[in-house]
């Protein structure tokens, strides 16, 4: 007596069918479409939690400049006096300080230029 897939493949159908709930046309009706769409899906948030680093490394870079812009300082120059002096606070504490502690972020600009 051969073993029919029955109940196996409904559960399986079902399953994919839940994680595509609410994607556009027939990629949350269609098992065959909907099972590629979730595979890019994956792919595309496994790309973007790598994206994401980049991404917040930028935003901190543009507050870092958004904060020496009064001290007439450029980015760069900023960086690499920070080297020099051996400062060893990075982009995401520098970021938070000229956004919500800007007298400290100003000591710490002073401190490095001298």
């Amino acid at each position: 007596m051969r073993v029919k897939t029955g109940v196996t493949r409904r559960q399986n159908h079902k399953k994919i069918h839940k994680a595509t709930k609410g994607y556009r046309m027939s990629k949350h009706k269609l098992v065959r479409v909907s099972k590629e769409a979730m595979l890019h899906a994956g792919q595309y948030a496994f790309n973007g939690r790598r994206k994401k680093k980049g991404t917040f490394r930028e935003l901190w870079i543009q507050r870092i400049n958004a904060g020496l812009a009064s001290h007439n300082v450029s980015y760069s120059r900023f960086i690499n006096l920070l080297s020099k002096a051996k400062v060893g606070i990075n982009r995401k504490m520098l970021a938070d300080l000229a956004l919500n502690e800007p007298e400290i972020f100003n000591k710490v600009v002073e401190e490095v230029k001298a």
